[in-house]
């Protein structure tokens, strides 16, 4: 891909970014004092990432970072309304869903010949000019299903008719064995995807709006692997070989430092773009990122350090908002104590979520009673407890004597809380291990640990009480709960329970009304067995730079460039 100068663009020199970084916090204090920059009519956008993504491949990108950048350089059948959340065209220009709620057929932008489409924008097309067809869908998504690909996402896939089979049915090298035709996906000509549910999913088009889902140039993967067997996957992700269907593409990249995007010109809604390049900054240091936004570098924080939100309260750039998101700690419960669903609870109910939230959290969050977040259009989940901490305190005092522990039975061995070190998690375990010490008499050991030994020792159950977060991939009470189910492999608790998992199926193909009373039920189940004990709701904590248009307040938090502009 050809790089072209910066012409007219504000200097992001490394020289800059020394400058910046070097700046004391007086600059902080000054832009609070000074007030807010008035607009600035113009094309470009910067914004930090918080990180370097990790992969561009959306089929094994996983964390908020990756998902970020590839909703800028991809698009999937649809996207998602800025403010309301609703499905809109995006590569499919209309879908179409059968009588019994089990088969959907997208209609593609792209015709045979490349020709205009019916609402007048050109027909969908590759940065490399070719037209996206059904079959390129096709071909992602059996490698999103294919566990070679190694995944985290391909078992979402696994509601589509035969898809669960054809992925666990192998041969000795660990290669599907079953013809692909076997599965309900299927491109009927190069313009129309059809795709074949197992039962009525309510929430499948919220899938397909997933970075995990959207497309990619599969022909361009086989060729770069064709010719260089050993570092295809890292040449495939090189700018001038990247090849996307968003409405972004790849300008620079100066890994550990910053992606440079530009309007793709090849994008079906090229036009309706409102910015003509955008940089994605990859700052690790919040504080950094705060002063390079003080200082006019920096357009965009998403993740504003929770330390300073009591002095961002009253500006009118500071946007907070709820989201669907759930602090929360897992249990292990192969693990005694913790083996016993009284123990379990007795340690939830008596968590002080409002001191938490209010004075350790510190950014607005909401205490939580309740696994899944408030919000959500028509469910009533369960809740845990009475929310009067007396009371609740008495009730977990009777079910650890039920359980045989306390002053008439036997003392709790030592239980070890681990957390991941960044942010106030080891503030918020402190305020949690002296609660359960002064209330219940167990002592609780804290172990802050890097991320990844951290999350390592989560998946492989390594732990006593983990610190967890949960935030929602779509708005839907199922997105949840779905992640305790038994067979989830994000569950990583041991907590495995028939009714639970029953309930959830008769929840997928239950009509919607029916359906959200199963969910409610599924989720009293969950909140009686306490594999998890929830402790606050998330809030959103962007700044955002006076003037810019289309970053609205939504639930899940997600804000697509492709609607971004600077008001003129």
């Amino acid at each position: 891909m050809k790089v072209f100068p910066d012409h007219g663009a504000r200097p992001r020199t490394g020289g800059v970014l020394a400058w910046v970084v070097g700046l004391p916090l007086f600059l902080f204090a000054l832009g609070l004092a000074l007030g807010l920059r008035g607009t600035r009519p113009r094309a470009e956008l910067s914004f930090n990432n918080g990180t370097e993504p990790a992969s561009l491949d959306p089929a094994v990108a996983t964390g908020l970072p990756e998902g970020r950048v590839l909703r800028c350089l991809y698009e999937g059948l649809v996207v998602k309304h800025p403010r309301t959340l609703e499905p809109l065209p995006g590569m499919a220009e209309r879908w179409h869903l059968s009588a019994d709620r089990r088969v959907y057929t997208f209609e593609l932008r792209t015709s045979r010949d490349g020709s205009i489409s019916e609402d007048g924008s050109i027909g969908a097309r590759w940065s490399n000019g070719a037209p996206v067809v059904a079959q390129d869908f096709v071909a992602s998504w059996q490698r999103l299903l294919d566990p070679r690909t190694g995944s985290g996402y391909g078992k979402e896939l696994w509601r589509v008719r035969g898809a669960r089979e054809w992925s666990t049915t192998l041969d000795e090298q660990g290669a599907p064995r079953l013809p692909f035709d076997g599965v309900g996906l299927r491109a009927r000509d190069e313009r129309t995807l059809v795709v074949e549910l197992d039962a009525p999913w309510a929430s499948f088009l919220d899938l397909v709006s997933l970075p995990a889902l959207l497309p990619v140039h599969v022909p361009t993967l086989e060729a770069l692997r064709a010719a260089h067997p050993s570092d295809w996957q890292r040449r495939w992700l090189r700018p001038r070989e990247l090849v996307t269907n968003g409405p972004f593409r790849v300008l620079e990249h100066r890994v550990n430092e910053r992606l440079r995007l530009e309007r793709n010109p090849d994008y079906w809604d090229a036009a309706r773009v409102g910015l003509a390049t955008l940089d994605v900054w990859a700052l690790e240091s919040p504080v950094t990122a705060l002063n390079l936004y003080e200082a006019g570098e920096l357009d965009l924080l998403t993740e504003v350090p929770a330390t300073l939100v009591p002095r961002l309260l009253e500006r009118p750039d500071f946007r907070p908002a709820p989201i669907l998101g759930t602090y929360f700690y897992r249990f292990n419960t192969a693990r005694p104590p913790l083996d016993d669903a009284r123990v379990r609870r007795a340690l939830a109910l008596v968590l002080p979520r409002e001191e938490i939230a209010r004075n350790v959290a510190g950014a607005g969050e909401v205490p939580a009673w309740s696994f899944v977040p408030p919000g959500l259009a028509d469910y009533a989940g369960a809740l845990l407890g009475t929310g009067a901490a007396a009371a609740d305190a008495a009730t977990a005092r009777e079910l650890l004597a039920q359980a045989g522990y306390g002053p008439q039975g036997r003392p709790l061995p030592t239980l070890e809380l681990s957390y991941n070190t960044q942010g106030r998690h080891r503030e918020i375990a402190e305020v949690a291990a002296e609660t359960w010490q002064r209330e219940l008499g167990l002592r609780v050991a804290l172990a802050g640990r890097e991320t990844k030994t951290f999350l390592d020792s989560q998946r492989s159950r390594d732990y006593d009480i983990s610190r967890s977060s949960w935030i929602g991939d779509w708005p839907d009470a199922a997105n949840f709960l779905e992640i305790f189910a038994s067979e989830s492999e994000n569950n990583r608790t041991g907590w495995a329970d028939a009714d639970y998992d029953a309930l959830l199926a008769r929840a997928a193909a239950a009509a919607p009304a029916e359906r959200l009373e199963l969910l409610a039920r599924a989720e009293a189940r969950l909140l009686d067995q306490a594999p998890l004990a929830p402790v606050f709701y998330y809030v959103s904590r962007n700044l955002v730079r006076p003037g810019l248009l289309g970053f609205e307040p939504n639930v899940l938090d997600e804000h697509p460039p492709k609607f971004w502009s600077w008001a003129r």
